[in-house]
């Protein structure tokens, strides 16, 4: 009796292995431009090539004048950082195939910051280094050089330092962010990150200074709005907004924030949960601001009283224990810092 064979059909990584894709890049020259304007490139492109692929190939085969950056091509000196469809991508670490499964065949090519760029794709960073600069982004110990010993730290600092360490200074957080796109004085995600790896180093001996400058009106942590979108596009996985979460801890831990109306804004958050399980927001203000701060706000208060949204004697919801419970918890230490001091 003849054995059955079967044969399977399956698919390949060969199938569809090139694709045509069209790429809009931004165009502008400083020198002689009054507007930008964007050109169309066509490529066929294939499955294992990058961002960064077709700018090359574009400028070797199709137009020599296009300007961008590049250097590692191993996505560790974030030079070729440009957005695709208005989101921020490292050119050397995303697939075109998967750009283009995500947003179609038309990719729109531009600089991280298009009011700025000199040329091109081409991004003028000087206000993310300004910032970055700002949090003095080294240690600040005096060390014996000579010393026969190294300067060791426990792994479990060392691990929390390795997170921060990680971030290769691209700027994607930082053009990504829609509170530096409103306060350019807002330090920013990169460089409250980096504010954060040298508080959290126990050899620093600026502590007091970093903690200052963090918590300080209209540039620091309580600017940031918790959106996560430097999390979201952050090519390094670094998380600015974990760094800057625990920067809160950090300033809670040595009372650095005590006079921000930020804090005492969140400080009176919390109390009225606490008691009532509502947002007393007439409290609030007057906690946060002060008596004669509140006064400034006066007009506002009339406007919500009007519409019954200033409560006067909140009242307490059901099963409020179980809020104070939720809020206990959510208050636990986030930083293991105690050691450092």
């Amino acid at each position: 009796m003849g054995r059955k064979i079967v044969v399977r059909q399956t698919k390949t990584a060969l199938v569809d292995a090139r694709r045509e894709i069209v790429f809009r890049v931004f165009r502008f020259n400083a020198e002689f431009d009054v507007l930008p304007h964007y050109d169309d490139f066509a490529l066929k492109v294939s499955r294992g090539e990058v961002l960064l692929d077709a700018l090359n190939r574009i400028k070797a085969e199709l137009d020599s004048s296009l300007s961008y950056r590049k250097s590692c091509r191993h996505g560790i000196c974030g030079s070729c950082a440009i957005k695709v469809e208005n989101q921020a991508v490292l050119a050397c670490k995303a697939n075109l195939f998967a750009l283009a499964d995500r947003y179609g065949e038309v990719l729109t090519l531009e600089p991280l910051n298009k009011r700025l760029a000199p040329r091109d794709l081409i991004a003028n960073k000087s206000g993310f280094w300004e910032n970055y600069r700002a949090v003095n982004p080294w240690l600040e110990a005096e060390i014996d050089e000579s010393s026969p010993k190294e300067n060791l730290i426990p792994p479990a600092i060392n691990d929390r330092l390795n997170g921060a360490d990680a971030c290769v200074a691209c700027g994607i957080c930082f053009y990504s962010c829609p509170v530096v796109a409103e306060n350019d004085r807002f330090l920013g995600p990169a460089a409250l990150a980096k504010s954060y790896r040298f508080a959290a180093d126990i050899r620093d001996q600026a502590l007091g200074d970093r903690l200052r400058l963090a918590n300080s009106d209209r540039i620091g942590i309580w600017n940031c709005v918790k959106c996560y979108q430097c999390h979201e596009t952050c090519p390094k996985e670094v998380s600015p907004i974990d760094k800057i979460i625990k920067l809160h801890a950090i300033s809670a831990e040595n009372n650095a924030n005590v006079d921000s109306i930020a804090f005492r804004h969140a400080k009176a958050f919390k109390t009225s949960i606490q008691k009532s399980g509502r947002l007393d927001e007439a409290a609030n203000v007057i906690e946060s601001a002060g008596l004669f701060g509140a006064l400034r706000h006066i007009r506002e208060a009339f406007s919500m009283l009007r519409r019954g949204k200033l409560p006067f004697g909140v009242k307490k919801i059901d099963k409020l224990d179980e809020v104070q419970k939720l809020v206990k918890s959510a208050s636990a230490p986030q930083s293991p810092d105690k050691e450092r001091r």
